[in-house]
C-alpha cells in the first residue's frame, strides 16, 4: 500500500511540474554583438512615452494658427467629405426636397457640420447642440413629438475645450445608438465658470478625432484623439528640414578672403587697429552689396565657395511623402503639388484617397445626418417618410472617355444576353435604363415600352418581323437531314 501511494504521489508531483508555469522569452538576442533583445544597442534604447498630447490644447492652437501644412491636415478631409453632399432617396414630391434644401441653407447645417469636423479633427472632440425653437430645458430627452413645424434652428458647434464637458453617467440602454457614451453634457460659461446648460445627449451631435481604446478614451473624458498627435514628428521634422534648405541658401555663394597676421591683429593689437580693420571689412561688404566689386591690398587673395543644393529636393520629397502618409492624404492634396516622375499621373492615389473618403462619409457622416435629417423633416415636412433614406454620391466620377468606355462595355454585355435569348426585351430595356445614373444614357425608355417587350424574345422578334424566318430555317434543316441521309 505504501508503495502504491507513493507512486501516487510521485505522479501528482510530476503533473503539477508539468502544470507550473514556465517563463519564456521569445526574442532574438545576440549579446556578444550586442544586436536584439536586451543589448545595449541604439535600436533598444528606443522608447515611445505616452504623451497625450491632445490634451496641450496651447499647442495644438498654435500648430493651427501658424503652420499652413497643419490647416490643410484639419480640413483637407472633411472639406472632400461634404463637398458631394448627401442624397434623400425617398417618394416625396420635388418640392419637398426644394424645402429641405432651403432649411439647410437658413440653418447652414452644411457649414456648422464641417466645423464640428475641423474641431473634432484638432482637438480630438468637439459637440453639435440641436438646438429647436421653444425647447429651453436642454437636459429633457429629445422627443420627435415636440418638433414642430419650423422649430429647427441650426447647431451650436461647441469644440471640447470651449465649455462643455461629459459628465460622468453613462447610457445603460443598449438599444440607444449612444450606448456607453455619457448621457449629459455640461456647458460652462468659460469666463464666469458657472452652468450655462446641462444638455441630454439626445440633443448632442458629436464630432471626434482618431478612434482610441476604451481606457484611453475615458482619459480624454470620453472624446477621441487629435489629427495632429500621429502627425506631429512629422510636422516638426518637415518644418526643420525645409527651415535648414532656406537656411542654406544664404550659404549659397561665400567669399572669403586671406589676410595676413590675422591673429595677431584681432589677439594682441590695440582696440583702436582692430576698429579700423572692422571699418575696412564693413566698407568692403557695402561695395561688394551695391556694385558686385571688393577693393583688396596687393598680394592679397580672395576665394569663393559655392554651395551645391543636389539631393536636398529629394529628402524633402521623401519628407513630404512621411507627413502625407501620416495625415493620409495624397501629396498633391495636401501640398498642392503636381504629380512627379516619369508617367506620373496619381489617378491611383487619388482613387484610393477617394474610396478612403467614401468609407468615412458611410462611417462617419451618415451618422451625424442620420441624427439631423428627421428632426429637419419634422421642422420642414411636419412628418418623417417611411421610406426615407440617404445616399451619398461616389467621389471618383471617370471622365467622358471613360464613361463612353463603360457605355459601350455594358450595353454590348446587356446586347449579347438578349440576342442569346438569355433574357428578354423587358429586361435588357431595364438593365440598359439603370446604367442612366452611371453613364448618362438610356434615361428615355419609358415603362410602356418596357412592359411591351416583356416576354419577347430576340429569336421570336425576328420570327415576327421576317414570316418565312421559321420556314427558311425549316427547309434548311430538312436540306441538311436530306444531304446527310444521301
Amino acid at each position: 500500500m505504501s508503495r502504491k501511494r507513493n507512486t501516487r504521489r510521485t505522479r501528482a508531483d510530476t503533473i503539477q511540474t508539468k502544470q507550473a508555469p514556465v517563463s519564456t522569452m521569445d526574442a532574438f538576442s545576440n549579446p556578444a554583438a550586442r544586436i536584439g533583445f536586451g543589448t545595449m544597442d541604439l535600436l533598444n534604447a528606443t522608447e515611445y512615452p505616452l504623451t497625450r498630447l491632445t490634451q496641450n490644447y496651447q499647442l495644438l492652437t498654435s500648430l493651427y494658427r501658424d503652420n499652413w501644412i497643419v490647416q490643410n491636415i484639419i480640413a483637407t478631409i472633411p472639406n472632400d467629405m461634404i463637398r458631394k453632399w448627401y442624397e434623400i432617396k425617398s417618394s416625396v414630391a420635388p418640392e419637398y426636397i426644394d424645402q429641405m434644401l432651403q432649411l439647410e441653407r437658413q440653418t447652414q447645417v452644411r457649414k456648422k457640420v464641417l466645423l464640428g469636423m475641423y474641431w473634432g479633427r484638432l482637438y480630438g472632440g468637439a459637440a453639435g447642440v440641436i438646438l429647436l425653437k421653444g425647447q429651453n430645458d436642454l437636459s429633457l430627452p429629445l422627443d420627435p413629438d415636440t418638433v414642430m413645424p419650423g422649430s429647427f434652428l441650426g447647431l451650436q458647434v461647441l469644440d471640447r475645450w470651449n465649455g462643455i464637458y461629459p459628465e460622468s453617467d453613462l447610457v445603460t440602454d443598449p438599444e440607444d445608438r449612444d450606448y456607453g457614451l455619457p448621457a449629459f453634457y455640461t456647458i460652462r460659461d468659460e469666463a464666469s465658470g458657472q452652468l450655462a446648460a446641462r444638455v441630454h445627449h439626445s440633443r448632442i451631435v458629436r464630432f471626434i478625432g482618431r478612434e482610441l481604446p476604451w481606457m484611453e478614451q475615458v482619459a480624454e473624458l470620453y472624446w477621441g484623439e487629435s489629427e495632429l498627435e500621429a502627425i506631429y514628428n512629422e510636422v516638426m521634422r518637415r518644418d526643420n528640414v525645409a527651415g535648414n534648405i532656406a537656411a542654406l541658401t544664404f550659404r549659397a555663394n561665400i567669399n572669403y578672403m586671406e589676410t595676413e597676421g590675422l591673429d595677431q591683429l584681432l589677439g594682441t593689437a590695440n582696440t583702436e587697429m582692430q576698429r579700423r580693420f572692422w571699418n575696412l571689412i564693413t566698407a568692403q561688404s557695402i561695395m561688394e552689396s551695391n556694385f558686385g566689386t571688393r577693393v583688396i591690398n596687393k598680394g592679397d587673395a580672395i576665394h569663393n565657395t559655392q554651395y551645391t543644393f543636389t539631393g536636398l529636393s529629394d529628402v524633402y520629397d521623401r519628407i513630404m511623402m512621411d507627413v502625407a502618409g501620416a495625415a493620409r492624404t495624397p501629396v498633391t492634396k495636401l501640398f498642392g503639388r503636381s504629380p512627379a516622375g516619369l508617367n506620373a499621373t496619381g489617378e491611383a492615389d487619388m482613387q484610393n484617397y477617394y474610396d478612403y473618403i467614401d468609407g468615412l462619409r458611410e462611417t462617419e457622416l451618415r451618422g451625424i445626418i442620420e441624427r439631423l435629417l428627421p428632426i429637419m423633416a419634422l421642422s420642414a415636412w411636419g412628418k418623417i417618410p417611411d421610406d426615407m433614406d440617404i445616399d451619398f454620391p461616389p467621389m471618383w466620377t471617370p471622365d467622358a472617355k471613360e464613361i463612353a468606355e463603360i457605355a459601350d462595355r455594358k450595353t454590348n454585355a446587356v446586347i449579347a444576353a438578349y440576342q442569346n435569348d438569355l433574357i428578354d426585351s423587358a429586361t435588357a430595356q431595364q438593365e440598359l435604363q439603370a446604367m442612366s445614373d452611371e453613364t448618362g444614357m438610356f434615361s428615355k425608355i419609358s415603362d410602356e415600352s418596357i412592359e411591351a417587350g416583356r416576354g419577347k424574345t430576340y429569336t421570336s422578334s425576328r420570327m415576327m418581323s421576317d414570316p418565312l424566318a421559321g420556314l427558311g430555317i425549316s427547309l434548311e434543316a430538312e436540306g441538311e437531314d436530306s444531304e446527310w441521309q444521301s
